[in-house]
């Protein structure tokens, strides 16, 4: 797929240093942001990559249609909820995730 900005560079992971959930959460300015709307969040960063491991990129897109929520009243709210839906759908690499959160949550 051809990217709107290189996954790895700047407007991307930041060189590779930042991956999956990170690179969602620095997207927002938690001071202005909330409540947050998933819908504009994604009109916004849809087409955004967003690097998952060190062989998979996928949209910001992708990762949203498994989230649930239509709103996200704080950072907390949002956090919970993407990391649900990443863990759900195989999009979170972080081996051992399992054992530090409850999914049901």
């Amino acid at each position: 797929m051809d990217w709107p900005h290189d996954p790895d560079g700047e407007d991307g992971s930041e060189g590779r240093r930042k991956y999956g959930h990170a690179v969602l959460a620095k997207k927002i300015d938690e001071a202005e942001d909330f409540p947050l709307s998933r819908e504009e969040y994604v009109a916004e960063y849809g087409d955004d990559p967003v690097r998952l491991d060190y062989e998979r990129v996928v949209s910001v897109a992708d990762i949203f249609e498994h989230v649930e929520e239509s709103e996200f009243e704080d950072f907390v709210a949002f956090h919970k909820a993407v990391g649900r839906a990443m863990r759900e759908h195989g999009l979170w690499f972080y081996e051992g995730a399992e054992k530090f959160v409850d999914s049901e949550a």
